[in-house]
């Protein structure tokens, strides 16, 4: 699913210094002076849905100290995330009654803010509206048969994504919330 994502960011030119926090979105969450619809938080990790979401659900995981790169990123808020990547993909499969996910970090190539993040992407469930019920198993047997070219569902999937809606994305994080 993220190869199509991933593709787009060939030869793209890294940031000379994603030291500076002057300017990430992240770091203003974190700091309250933007706002976010807030799944989980401690004190060294805060878990967010994403504005702009692959699926309802899709969650990230920040670490609240600036840091760039994984391989970067300090022993200490690296087992934090870690734990809170692990408790927020178990609430987010109980709220959303899907177990299926993505989980993915990416580091410089194709990471679109200079702040390490994971992403918690639930999988298509492919419900009543778009294969008559059928279920996941049904789309993998069609993938795999080729009936679906899987680099034209990822990009169907890509072009649909829409920005989170404040109603939705407040229900889903109470929803994903009560189950932490």
């Amino acid at each position: 699913m993220t190869s199509f994502i991933i593709n787009a960011h060939v030869n793209r030119q890294v940031t000379p210094d994603w030291r500076d926090t002057s300017h990430c979105p992240f770091c203003y969450i974190i700091q309250g002076s933007s706002s976010a619809h807030r799944v989980y938080e401690d004190d060294k990790v805060v878990a967010i849905l994403d504005i702009l979401p692959l699926r309802p659900g899709h969650t990230l995981v920040i670490p609240k100290i600036h840091c760039p790169r994984l391989s970067d990123l300090p022993p200490d808020f690296a087992a934090a995330v870690g734990q809170a990547v692990s408790k927020v993909a178990h609430a987010l499969t109980q709220a959303l009654d899907n177990t299926a996910l993505n989980v993915v970090c990416n580091q410089e190539y194709a990471q679109a803010v200079p702040h390490v993040h994971y992403h918690i992407i639930p999988a298509p469930t492919f419900g009543q509206s778009s294969n008559g019920g059928k279920g996941v198993e049904h789309v993998e047997k069609t993938l795999s048969t080729g009936l679906f070219a899987c680099k034209d569902m990822h990009q169907r999937e890509f072009e649909s994504r829409s920005e989170l809606d404040d109603d939705d994305g407040d229900a889903l994080a109470a929803k994903i919330r009560a189950r932490l």
